[in-house]
């Protein structure tokens, strides 16, 4: 250390402040900035055994074929988030069924990482089966390759299929390099305008509209507050803590929280906290502030979303400009 001290001593000012310029921009660079957690761009998503979100969306509607030998050559054709279809000459199209919404892509277990299910296939011989559904499929989704070797596609590719006698289900091994996964998602809890809604966030990722700016979801200038209720499940409510703000621009716009959810109430779903966000514009913009809420959960990534705020003229009941 005094060695270092006695170097630094010998340095003249001007040659030592970009040293120190260079060590602060790189010790702001390391920084982590934590993203908002918003819904993914399609259903083609879901979350691993510790709650982290797997998205898929690059992969919605890719094809897989599997050739199937016998005495009439057929194709089975699963598209991922899609559907799931039987091909051949002299049948035709056999549709074993579609994917609906992430509700139907769940975590596996052992040997599966994923599953996806697909419902209401053709009805054709399988009317009364699975509660009268129509055909029906399971793709058991194995992150990396075949086990029984079948394939060795960098891409993916389906690896088995089997039918049940009456051929009304089917159950597909896909093998597929997964993606990464994410953000440790709080599920469960929701963000909305009414105690039973989540418009704002829902099952823990933050919805569109309020991930970043968008005009058309401003309030505008006359509204000096809005309340959000706050729900969560009751065995995990403890974790919740209490919600902070950032204002861009940081001038302009008093921002303050009240109620129940700014207080840091635990919030259930039998009895949610209200976090009243009360705003005063003090400088008139042509483009809205920008308010962020960010509340903490212990063991996950923060509940973040965005509230955008119009602060422009207005007109009162008496007709007179008001900002």
């Amino acid at each position: 250390m005094l060695v270092k001290r006695s170097i630094f001593a010998s340095c003249p000012l001007d040659a030592f402040c970009p040293f120190i310029i260079v060590l602060l921009a790189a010790a702001y660079i390391h920084v982590p900035a934590t993203a908002i957690v918003a819904v993914p761009s399609s259903h083609c998503y879901t979350f691993d055994s510790d709650s982290h979100l797997v998205d898929f969306t690059h992969l919605a509607g890719k094809n897989f074929e599997y050739n199937e030998e016998g005495s009439v050559t057929s194709d089975l054709v699963v598209q991922l988030c899609k559907d799931v279809q039987r091909r051949s000459q002299a049948g035709g199209f056999i549709d074993f069924g579609r994917f609906t919404n992430h509700r139907s892509f769940e975590t596996g277990s052992k040997l599966v990482d994923y599953i996806q299910r697909f419902h209401n296939g053709d009805l054709a011989k399988c009317e009364t089966t699975f509660e009268e559904m129509g055909r029906t499929a399971q793709v058991n989704i194995m992150c990396g390759r075949c086990s029984n070797k079948v394939c060795k596609d960098e891409h993916g590719c389906i690896c088995r299929v089997s039918y049940d006698e009456r051929m009304c289900r089917t159950v597909v091994e896909l093998a597929i390099p997964c993606p990464k996964r994410g953000p440790r998602v709080f599920k469960g809890f929701t963000v909305g305008f009414h105690p039973r809604s989540s418009e704002v966030v829902y099952n823990g990722l933050t919805q569109l509209g309020f991930e970043q700016l968008h005009h058309g979801f401003s309030f505008p200038s006359e509204q000096i507050h809005v309340s959000l209720y706050l729900s969560a499940m009751s065995s995990l409510a403890d974790l919740v803590g209490k919600p902070t703000i950032r204002v861009n621009p940081m001038k302009g716009l008093d921002v303050m929280l009240t109620g129940s959810g700014a207080n840091g109430a635990v919030p259930t779903a039998l009895s949610p906290t209200v976090l009243n966000v009360n705003w005063i514009c003090e400088i008139i913009r042509s483009n809205p502030y920008v308010v962020n809420v960010s509340i903490p959960v212990v063991g996950y990534d923060p509940i973040e979303f965005t509230l955008t705020k119009e602060c422009g003229w207005f007109y009162s009941d008496n007709h007179q400009l008001c900002i």
